[in-house]
């Protein structure tokens, strides 16, 4: 787009018999697509974990790859030409923000796109206060983007690409990270930017209720190829017949929750681990997150750490996890948990630590080392030990529906299956501690009840499962105490 020509109008989407194969799986990630988008129309894109959602939001963006990376049958078009030939036409937030910031600074990322678009100077930093200023990130322009939490980078991709004011918006689960009131306040800001540029929208969000009264229409892509179901949002998700076949395909219908097994668990045990006066920090020098917090961890306890967005979740989940030094007070291992080892996790080397306390990341692919998805289930017991309990990993794969992806990359692999493999990972080794950063996220309706099915399991077997978490439905079904951290200040409550 040229200066001249000014900002571009909603753009008009065609697909005809699409699909996609990733190089090197048998399966394609999605196929058999007919659907047809108006311009200016909103759409809410939902289906099963792993139907292909977001590589339909990556082939609208062009950013799928080249032949070499993968097969392409059928056509889609934006406007009339291939989304690789309509490049600045679309803006994609990605499921993983992580991969999407590119510069240093918060206000340098968000001027990137208008600059590389030749928005005059005077109108790009014009469009950046007012996309920071839309999604709530209240930060300076010079604040490095390195030290921003999950979900403040989740806001920053979503402010890069409103910059953009494409003519397709294409978010991959917006608010999956953000707080609750977070939530809302992004879903607004989109609207916003709706209203005034008219652009059409493709969101994708398993949690359906918030984008239900602003989208004009759904549209349920089918696991196995084409659209399950698609319409107008109150003929898709009211009405008896569709919200049937939405449930069994996992769709997380308003008003229906899945059936979870399991007990819930009833309190905790001997204690793991003892935090006293701990302050935590993200880097050495950097301000600290949290401070003084006292907690005891608990076997067969459940533990939900919540809080807004930046509190220090995360750093405090990792401190807890022996991967971050604490910046003052103590974190101590009980004689049984360390056994021969010293007290102190922070100290542990990580095949000591991945045997007692194992951490789920926040972003999946930081934790992948392996080719495949089998290779992946089995790198942590190799390293342990040596010695490959099969059929517990069977069961595990089992469990959280990965059979069937056993010989695939790991990165090829969708945002729920990537959280699904990274949390089989963790209990491939058996911690007698397992901490979650956002383990629910991108997960469908029967993903989220097995996952949260196991979690109960592993609590009643005696593992003590601390949680980072948005989730008020994952909260509930989990029971335990909360640590509720913010301002600082972190606060456990027992519910």
């Amino acid at each position: 787009m040229t200066p001249e020509q000014g900002p571009p109008g909603p753009v008009h989407v065609r697909a005809r018999g699409w699909g996609w194969r990733h190089a090197g799986r048998k399966a394609f990630a999605a196929r058999g697509l007919d659907l047809e988008i108006s311009p200016g129309e909103r759409v809410l894109l939902l289906g099963a974990s792993g139907a292909g959602k977001s590589t339909v939001l990556h082939a609208l963006a062009g950013v799928l790859g080249a032949n070499d990376e993968g097969e392409q049958e059928g056509e889609l078009l934006l406007d009339g030409a291939p989304p690789a030939e309509a490049r600045g036409r679309a803006g994609l937030v990605l499921q993983d923000p992580e991969t999407q910031v590119v510069l240093a600074r918060v206000g340098d990322e968000v001027a990137f796109a208008p600059e590389n678009l030749a928005v005059p100077r005077e109108e790009i930093w014009r469009r950046v206060g007012r996309a920071l200023d839309d999604v709530g990130l209240d930060l300076p322009l010079d604040h490095p983007t390195t030290s921003l939490s999950g979900g403040q980078k989740q806001r920053l991709a979503l402010a890069s690409v409103l910059a953009m004011e494409p003519g397709l918006l294409l978010l991959d689960e917006p608010t999956a990270n953000l707080d609750p009131a977070g939530v809302i306040e992004v879903r607004d800001a989109v609207v916003r930017v709706l209203e005034s540029t008219g652009a059409t929208l493709v969101v994708v969000e398993h949690r359906v209720a918030v984008w239900a009264d602003v989208v004009d229409r759904v549209i349920v892509l089918d696991a196995h190829g084409g659209v399950l179901a698609d319409g107008e949002p109150g003929e898709v998700l009211t009405q008896q017949a569709p919200r049937e076949r939405l449930a069994a395909a996992g769709v997380w219908v308003p008003g229906w929750q899945p059936e979870i097994g399991g007990r819930m668990p009833d309190g905790g045990g001997e204690t793991l681990v003892t935090a006293r006066e701990l302050t935590v920090a993200r880097t050495r020098r950097g301000p600290a997150a949290v401070h003084e917090l006292d907690l005891d961890v608990q076997e067969a306890g459940a533990l939900s750490i919540t809080g807004p967005n930046g509190a220090g979740k995360s750093t405090a989940a990792l401190t807890l996890g022996g991967l971050l030094r604490p910046r003052s007070g103590t974190l101590r291992a009980s004689a049984e948990l360390a056994g021969t080892a010293d007290r102190d996790p922070f100290r542990w080397r990580s095949t000591q630590l991945v045997q007692r306390i194992g951490t789920v990341f926040q972003e999946p692919e930081h934790q992948f080392l392996t080719p495949t998805v089998a290779d992946e289930l089995e790198f942590g017991p190799l390293r342990v030990g040596g010695v490959v309990d099969r059929e517990r990993i069977a069961e595990v794969a089992e469990r959280l529906r990965l059979t069937g992806l056993l010989k695939a990359n790991p990165f090829t692999l969708s945002g729920g299956e990537k959280r699904r493999l990274s949390v089989a990972t963790m209990l491939a080794t058996a911690p007698r501690v397992l901490i979650l950063d956002e383990p629910t996220f991108g997960q469908d309706a029967l993903t989220w009840a097995e996952l949260v099915t196991l979690l109960r399991e592993l609590v009643e077997g005696g593992t003590a499962v601390l949680s980072v978490t948005h989730d008020a439905d994952f909260i509930a079904a989990l029971g335990g105490a909360e640590l509720r951290i913010a301002d600082g200040v972190g606060r456990v409550v027992t519910r």
